[in-house]
């Protein structure tokens, strides 16, 4: 899809937006990671508020195995807006993609069972009865838009969101593709019910987010500038939570920075070390890039033998997920099987199957399987979910349970 322009810089039109989301929904809060993205966009958001008198809720997910640098600046910015915000600095356990081990592929944070890399915040909501909607060690995507119900009481709501489409081909899609939008403006997406994200700097380069922050001498997360001393480009720094299959490329950075947390983070989360080590390599070990199919394998053999090294239980959950990908792309023009090998833009985009695939999905620990095209299952339902993909793949005849040497049907 071809870019159109509009006719003015992004800080006006970003400005344009946030002001349009003021005069449409009477309930209105950030989603804010500390990030820089979501840093430049929470102070234009809090320049409106201030503007009008208004009071918003901002949304800080604390994952814990954070930077100490990025606490202290979204304290900083808790109390630099503290009279026109409602606080939620959630701290209560929550489960998340780990994309450093097939032995722990989910992580919980401030999990009750563990020892914490560092204690709470004052300001944090420590506990998950706060929300009357919270299943203990819910899941990330769970929380979001039942928080947007939460925090909406059946009125319109509006959640500022700071992704931009530069970013990836993801974040593009969600902004240019076919959705439901409110009033026809592409910067909107709902969430649920009368919900909606509103990504009022979908369109900014990364060079725009430093330039505001340079000539509006606000205040930003001061983590880049270590992360700038160590080499980086401004196109490579990211924060969020550390161990998804994006976030580990920077996870050596910990080391740099941080030392002494970077010791907790190793006791703390399995594999941290081996994501640290090997997060930025290409190929077979955590399967970024071209990756190769190993000699005396086939594609599928080569998933065949992944299956067989994991742990039995992420070997199940894994088994159900290509389950549903193979019975899917079996009515859908590959009734026997389906190719070894397709071509890799087609593959990217999920315009052609391929065994390919889903090995690298193995690789990556892409527990979910986002790479083949799936949502995370819900906490709670989540046993119900495994009883059910039992008996299809029985039905279907595709790894069958009883099955003792994991082949496919």
């Amino acid at each position: 899809m071809p870019k159109r322009m509009l006719g003015k810089n992004v800080l006006e039109a970003a400005r344009e937006r946030i002001a349009w989301t003021f005069d449409n929904f009477e309930r209105i809060y950030c989603s804010f990671s500390a990030g820089k993205d979501s840093t430049a966009m929470m102070h234009l958001v809090m320049e409106e508020a201030k503007r009008r008198n208004q009071t918003i809720g901002v949304l800080f997910i604390d994952w814990e195995c954070q930077f100490s640098i990025t606490i202290q600046h979204a304290r900083k910015m808790f109390d630099q807006y503290a009279q026109w915000i409602e606080p939620y600095w959630v701290a209560v356990p929550m489960t998340t993609w780990n994309g450093c081990s097939q032995h722990e592929p989910e992580w919980i944070a401030w999990d009750e069972n563990k020892t914490w890399v560092r204690e709470k915040e004052d300001i944090s909501i420590k506990r998950g009865d706060f929300f009357d909607f919270y299943v203990p060690n819910m899941m990330f995507e769970e929380f979001v838009p039942l928080f947007a119900q939460w925090y909406g009481r059946g009125k319109r709501t509006a959640c500022f969101v700071g992704i931009r489409t530069q970013e990836s081909l993801n974040r593009f899609r969600t902004v240019a593709r076919d959705k439901p939008m409110l009033d026809g403006k592409p910067y909107t997406t709902n969430v649920v019910d009368d919900c909606w994200n509103v990504y009022p700097i979908y369109d900014w380069q990364t060079e725009d987010i430093w330039t505001y922050a340079a000539k509006s001498e606000t205040t930003y997360n001061r983590l880049y500038d270590r992360m700038h001393q160590a080499g980086m480009t401004i196109h490579q720094m990211r924060i969020c939570e550390p161990f998804g299959d994006t976030q580990r490329q920077s996870l050596w950075l910990y080391q740099v920075v941080e030392p002494e947390m970077w010791a907790k983070l190793v006791e703390r989360v399995a594999g941290a070390n081996t994501g640290a080590l090997y997060g930025n390599e290409r190929g077979n070990i955590l399967g970024k890039g071209d990756i190769a199919c190993p000699k005396g394998h086939t594609w599928k053999s080569y998933v065949h033998f992944l299956l067989g090294s994991m742990p039995p239980r992420t070997s199940e959950h894994y088994k159900n997920k290509i389950a549903v990908y193979l019975k899917w792309w079996k009515t859908r023009g590959y009734p026997e099987d389906i190719p070894h090998e397709a071509d890799r833009k087609l593959e990217t985009l999920g315009k052609a199957p391929s065994w390919r695939k889903i090995a690298k999905s193995i690789l990556r620990n892409d527990y979910w399987c986002r790479w083949l095209g799936f949502s995370p299952t819900k906490t709670a339902a989540y046993q119900r979910y495994m009883d059910l993909m039992k008996r299809r793949r029985k039905e279907w005849k595709i790894y069958e349970p009883e099955a003792k040497d994991g082949a496919a049907g």
